[in-house]
């Protein structure tokens, strides 16, 4: 791609160095931010070659000015990109899809801190955990909270000056129980810091703590013959373990890591994150991103881990991924091959899996034409065509032993059936069970006549066949001058392999993808419309052999007959005075002839 000489200029006068560019166009408005390990030679690679994406060379043509913030590293440029992107929101960038504020619970700094949740994140040396991206997590956590460990929720300044003083009485709070009256000296602050730590730990997923400490008060309570508080702590204890149960529990060893995974189509990303702390899964959440110009799988999990990390406060240095990441010399990267961790990631990935599905249903039924654009630009890319496959057309042939041989094309427009334009043909020219010269005559036929009456041609056909079908297939487009104009596949039922014309080695699509689905169901549907047009010829020329074949048996007595004794070997086992009720002595003396001389 040739650039005018201003941009050249720029180009030239880039330093060598990581960074943050910014492309902008005539109007000086914001196009496009991107970071860099080598600046010059990242921004010089938009502009020497010509991009297959078309959104790509679009945004090109527009570049007028080139802007760049140098940093020290490239971690550096990570974290100055993404909040570029999230403040200026730049019109060819991913798009954070997910970008709502989420609320954290609160250990307020003050004496006698309070526990409440909030979404206001105030830097006054309080401390938060969270966010929680589930409210109904939040609210769980803290009625837990509120249940194991009595706190005050009023919000006076319990100075230890106020306290002398008696400033303050115990509310109904105190006398119902929910809290033990620090405003009049009843709680020490000690005691009540003791449990504000415990509440800590709980918050950061560390049971075990909790638990150790409610054991020991229970046994005390017990060896002082105290057995109604021995059992109110046994209750506490036993709500800590049904609320730890929840946790998916991994292995204890593991700890302080979070796992990132990505699923991704050809319009939006999906990366999903667990925190796991002291051997549990404690949160999990998904980042949906919108992708503008085909960003990689590698970009984009890249730039989820830096939101997310940014989001949730996250400080854990090792973090499990799917594939090899540059984060920076302050993280370890960890990709599992096998174990505890392994799996851990497998979790993750089918939490982004499910989180895609359950986006894509809801599009499905909200807006149908996004879902078919969506569908139709993944096919295109999966099977590698030229254009998006709007118009699929797929044959079939059905044949007994070379009895009654017939063939279905089947018709999918916008990746559903449109049962209007399916067409069956009788097998005119081959004989015997050939299903070769079958498929090479049908499909003749077929666009043999679509160009003759001027009728639009498929962009994709569909062969329901291996190698040899397909070869079949591409004789008749080499005749009708057709062979390079609409692309063709052939599929193989037993491993579900695809074949290209000229392509020895198969293409095998994902057991679970939309586009293999669609085949399937094109592949099926051919199958069904061929067998259910091969039965009735069956049927049609059992008959016609038979009872056609009697002089003074027309169609109407035929069908008379057929319908009171379901077959011919019935009717011709049936007493002929059965027949002379249904259809008169004259014709029933005809039918039984036949029979006779048969």
């Amino acid at each position: 791609m040739t650039t005018n000489s201003d941009i050249s200029l720029q180009l030239q006068t880039l330093p060598q160095l990581p960074g943050v560019y910014q492309y902008f166009d005539k109007d000086q408005k914001l196009l496009y931010v991107g970071k860099a390990k080598n600046l010059k030679k990242r921004v010089a690679s938009y502009f020497n070659k010509t991009h297959d994406n078309a959104r790509l060379n679009v945004l090109v043509r527009k570049i007028v000015v080139i802007k760049h913030i140098v940093v020290k590293t490239e971690t550096d440029a990570l974290l100055l990109e993404n909040n570029l992107i999230k403040n200026l929101q730049p019109r060819y960038n991913i798009l954070l899809r997910d970008d709502k504020t989420y609320p954290w619970i609160c250990i307020k700094n003050e004496r006698f801190p309070r526990v409440f949740s909030t979404r206001n994140f105030i830097k006054d040396g309080s401390e938060y955990f969270g966010p929680y991206t589930s409210g109904r997590t939040l609210h769980t956590l803290l009625d837990l909270i509120r249940e194991l460990y009595p706190l005050r929720n009023c919000n006076y300044d319990l100075s230890v000056q106020n306290i002398k003083n008696e400033k303050y009485k115990v509310c109904l709070e105190y006398h119902i129980g929910n809290c033990l009256g620090p405003c009049e000296a009843h709680e020490t602050e000690e005691e009540y810091l003791r449990k504000i730590q415990h509440i800590r730990q709980l918050l950061k997923g560390n049971f075990k703590e909790n638990l150790k400490e409610f054991k020991q008060l229970m046994l005390q309570y017990a060896s002082e013959m105290k057995f109604e508080e021995a059992q109110a702590v046994k209750e506490k204890m036993q709500i800590l373990e049904n609320y730890q149960a929840k946790s998916t529990i991994v292995n204890p060893k593991i700890t302080n890591v979070d796992v990132f995974s990505i699923v991704s189509d050809e319009t939006m990303a999906y990366i999903n994150f667990l925190q796991i702390a002291h051997g549990a899964v404690i949160r999990s959440h998904t980042l949906e991103l919108k992708k503008r110009l085909n960003e990689t799988d590698d970009e984009l999990l890249v730039l989820g881990i830096v939101e997310i990390r940014e989001r949730f406060k996250l400080l854990t240095k090792e973090v499990i991924v799917p594939f090899e990441v540059d984060l920076g010399e302050k993280i370890s990267v960890t990709v599992p091959k096998l174990g505890d961790k392994k799996q851990l990631l497998e979790l993750s990935e089918r939490n982004a899996r499910y989180y895609r599905l359950d986006q894509l249903k809801q599009i499905k039924i909200v807006d149908p034409d996004r879902h078919t654009n969506r569908v139709m630009a993944q096919m295109k890319s999966d099977l590698r065509l030229n254009k998006e496959p709007r118009h699929i057309e797929c044959f079939d042939n059905s044949n007994i032993q070379g009895t009654n041989p017939v063939a279905a094309c089947v018709v999918f427009k916008d990746g559903k059936p449109s049962k209007k334009d399916y067409r069956h043909f009788n097998i005119k020219t081959v004989i015997g069970p050939d299903d070769f010269a079958s498929m090479e005559e049908v499909v003749f036929r077929r666009y043999r006549r679509l160009l003759d009456e001027g009728e639009p041609l498929p962009d994709l056909i569909i062969i329901d066949g291996g190698k040899g079908q397909l070869g079949a297939a591409l004789k008749s487009l080499d005749i009708l001058g057709l062979r390079g104009k609409i692309a063709i596949i052939g599929i193989a039922k037993r491993l579900e392999e695809l074949f290209y014309p000229g392509d020895s080695i198969p293409l095998y699509l994902d057991k679970k993808s939309e586009t293999l689905k669609i085949i399937q169901h094109l592949r099926n549907e051919a199958h069904r419309f061929g067998i259910t047009f091969h039965r009735n010829q069956r049927s049609k020329n059992a008959i016609d052999s038979g009872l056609t074949t009697i002089p003074g048996i027309g169609p109407k007595t035929m069908e008379k007959l057929m319908i009171q004794f379901k077959s011919i070997k019935r009717l011709g086992e049936t007493p002929e005075e059965e027949i002379v009720k249904l259809v008169g002595k004259s014709k029933a003396e005809k039918v039984m002839s036949y029979f006779k001389n048969s």
